[in-house]
């Protein structure tokens, strides 16, 4: 198989990139959601599938290079999961089953907490006399990122709460499950929580400052009509870059030193460091 210097050998449904690192994570993430994927005819899926099956059985002509192979399972990957891009931030980890309760109570909570908030923010803000309209305004426009900030905390955390009571399976480095763990369990949902928080910011942020600037321009102001498909592009662009960032900024697969792990688990292993699935 020809392999190019800059591309790592390739390994049958492991990342390509380095994921102990924020850029490798970063990598692999705008890999996966790659739009492009979108226009893969039904021939080049197969080309993908054989190219795959080949090296799996030690076929695979020698010409066929890394780069290919690292193409043929992204290609693969996406069109089996064609959803995977736009859920991935929100999957949890999956060794403890969840009630469909645990779902309605995730969803009652974030709505409840979104516009409790919100109504909260905005009632303050009318009430603020002693602000100028304008000001107002721009206020208004920044009130949906913590709505939906705290909707995402409460989200996880009522959606996840069987994880703080019977814990999550931590791993030792040969892949064997040393025990569950509660304490694991609460560092997978902070760092879950956190990365929700991050995921909003840019785009309850940047499109408000944006939009503010363009509505300004007097070709916009003689076209008021661009104003809502323009706002929608900003809007799109701004998610799709804060997508790969805030799902890169934990590794899905987190480690935690033994001895802050419960005593029986310190017990049961050799090991210093475990793995646990945090979730996206």
């Amino acid at each position: 198989m020809a392999e190019s210097a800059a591309c790592p050998a390739f390994q049958l449904g492991r990342p390509r990139y380095d994921q102990t690192s924020f850029l490798g994570r970063l990598r692999h993430f705008i890999d996966i959601i790659d739009p492009s994927t979108l226009f893969v005819s039904e021939k080049r899926l197969k080309e993908c599938i054989k190219i795959l099956d080949d090296y799996k059985h030690g076929t695979l002509p020698p010409e066929v290079s890394a780069d290919q192979l690292w193409e043929a399972q992204k290609i693969k990957q996406w069109l089996n999961q064609s959803h995977n891009a736009c859920v991935n931030y929100a999957n949890r980890n999956a060794t403890k089953p969840t009630p469909t309760s645990k779902f309605l109570q995730g969803y009652v909570g974030a709505v409840t907490s979104a516009v409790s908030i919100a109504v909260g923010l905005n009632v303050l803000i009318q009430k603020a006399n002693k602000l100028s309209p304008s000001t107002r305004m721009i206020i208004q426009r920044f009130v949906p990122f913590p709505a939906v900030a705290s909707a995402n905390i409460c989200n996880v955390a009522l959606m996840r709460h069987n994880e703080l009571s019977e814990g999550i399976d931590v791993l030792d480095n040969n892949g064997t499950v040393v025990g569950s763990s509660k304490i694991a369990a609460r560092h997978a949902i902070m760092e879950t929580a956190f990365t929700r928080v991050v995921l909003p910011m840019p785009i309850f942020v940047l499109p408000p400052i944006i939009m503010s600037y363009l509505e300004r321009l007097r070709f916009l102001q003689r076209n008021r009509r661009l104003l809502l498909p323009i706002h929608s592009v900003v809007c799109l662009v701004t998610f799709g870059l804060s997508l790969p960032v805030a799902i890169s900024l934990f590794p899905q697969m987190s480690q935690i030193e033994v001895s802050r792990l419960e005593p029986e688990i310190a017990m049961a292993t050799d090991c210093r460091v475990l793995t646990y699935n945090k979730g996206l």
